[in-house]
């Protein structure tokens, strides 16, 4: 476990990252997203906040999964910047109702439609922001590549089954974390790279499956002081881990 201070109000202490810090956000459309953003763009530590997402208002600021070209392109413009501290993936789909996707409870659920989006939203994507941002991380300080994962992509946490897609892509995803966190270990020892599962937050993704929680609800703001405190705790040697909101490591 990670020894984290959770602040969930006012400033968080980012003690262990460098002064003058450079982020970059993808996924700032979202509720975490946009409170990760909120909280890091207000910090004295942070120099400057770079925010990213599908529907952006500014369109040189516009991604597509689809379109990995337009990924690159974003890659591109940030290595013509001095290097990054901290680069954030807050992008993640559960449900879809326009493309009628929601968690299989069954495998007759299964479908092809379901299965592709979910693993190009939650696998695809986030391993292509990690593609072009990872070899721009600073190499002379702490840094850290953190992507939203899960919970339920545990393998073996996984004692209901469900939500079959949504599960083995974020299981995919834990996986790519652990293999970019392999081959930086050589190309830049000081980089960490993680997953982090934020606990069920008050946002569109968790909004059809809230009335049924046993456990706590987070705000999009809570959410965020929580991961950036766990952002602040890890060290080269959590590298490959995913780490939940509390600092708790989750089992592959």
């Amino acid at each position: 476990m990670i020894n984290v201070t959770q602040i969930v109000k006012g400033m968080d202490q980012l003690d262990r990252l460098p002064d003058a810090m450079r982020v970059a956000i993808f996924g700032t459309n979202g509720g975490i997203g946009q409170a990760l953003m909120q909280r890091l763009s207000a910090h004295p530590k942070v120099k400057q906040v770079e925010s990213f997402s599908r529907r952006h208002p500014d369109p040189s600021r516009r991604f597509d999964f689809r379109d990995e070209a337009s990924i690159a392109r974003l890659g591109e413009g940030l290595a013509q910047q001095e290097p990054l501290h901290l680069v954030i993936v807050a992008t993640g789909l559960l449900h879809d109702h326009d493309q009628q996707i929601s968690p299989e409870k069954s495998l007759k659920h299964l479908s092809h439609e379901g299965m592709s989006a979910n693993f190009l939203i939650n696998t695809i994507g986030p391993a292509l922001i990690g593609k072009y941002t990872l070899p721009l991380l600073a190499k002379d300080s702490k840094s850290v590549f953190a992507a939203i994962s899960a919970r339920v992509g545990s393998i073996s946490d996984n004692h209901l089954g469900g939500w079959h897609s949504y599960r083995a892509a974020k299981a995919a995803l834990n996986m790519m974390i652990k293999g970019f966190a392999l081959e930086m270990k050589h190309k830049n020892p000081e980089a960490v790279i993680i997953g982090l599962h934020p606990g069920t937050t008050d946002t569109g993704l968790s909004a059809p499956f809230q009335s049924s929680l046993k456990h706590p609800l987070f705000t999009p703001d809570e959410a965020a002081g929580h991961l950036l405190a766990v952002i602040d705790g890890v060290n080269p040697s959590h590298s490959g881990s995913v780490i939940a909101w509390d600092g708790q490591i989750i089992p592959a």
